[in-house]
């Protein structure tokens, strides 16, 4: 894992570790109402089950996640979400699966698969609970679209066989507002993400900051 990604993990654990401290006074918090855009970044760690085409050849990692929440009446929230995961390979040899087999030139170094990437966009749509306290909980569903690269070691990027993926993500989590319309986002997910009709799936621990305009 390289030194951008560690930064964004410990970030990630910062938040997590100041949500559990006492916050600003709950007079300087100006709680979101529906018509409210938020806007927020996450760092996250995750997993990838041993099964489906990816899943046998990668393991776990960093990513980085940008949300846009759109507040609605009645305690629903929708919004769009792009993430960034690099999951590490749990053999990171040349042989078949999700990708075409590298292949062997003699004299030449040995070329290996590091670590896939995953670029996803979709939408999610959200059930809040408590929104007139200063900690809003919220349940999560979404549906989107998985981009996929395999990254060597020589440097040059790989593409899967089947090409890319949809996905489909169940989740939950807090709000925590800590000052004005700022608070602590932090949340559970868990990814399927479908490819080469095989099902992979992919558990999320995420945690960062999101902020609402005020207008």
């Amino acid at each position: 894992m390289d030194r951008r990604m560690r930064a964004v993990l410990l970030a990630a654990l910062v938040a997590l570790v100041a949500a559990a401290s006492p916050a600003a006074a709950a007079s300087s918090l100006v709680l979101p109402r529906s018509g409210q855009v938020g806007l927020g970044i996450q760092g996250q760690f995750g997993t990838m089950l041993s099964s489906g085409g990816l899943g046998e050849e990668f393991g776990s990692g960093g990513g980085l996640t940008v949300k846009v929440r759109y507040r609605m009446r009645f305690e629903r929230a929708i919004g769009l979400t792009f993430g960034m995961q690099k999951l590490g390979a749990r053999d990171p040899s040349g042989r078949g699966g999700a990708f075409d087999s590298i292949e062997v030139v003699a004299g030449t170094p040995e070329v290996l698969r590091e670590w896939l990437q995953l670029n996803t966009a979709g939408f999610e749509f959200y059930q809040l609970f408590d929104t007139r306290d200063r900690t809003v909980k919220f349940i999560s569903a979404g549906v989107g679209l998985t981009q996929l690269s395999s990254h060597l070691s020589s440097g040059e990027t790989q593409y899967p066989i089947a090409g890319d993926g949809v996905y489909v993500s169940l989740g939950a989590g807090i709000e925590r507002f800590f000052y004005r319309s700022m608070a602590w986002d932090l949340g559970l997910t868990y990814m399927g993400i479908l490819h080469d009709q095989k099902l992979n799936n992919d558990f999320q621990i995420q945690g960062g900051i999101i902020f609402y305009a005020a207008y």
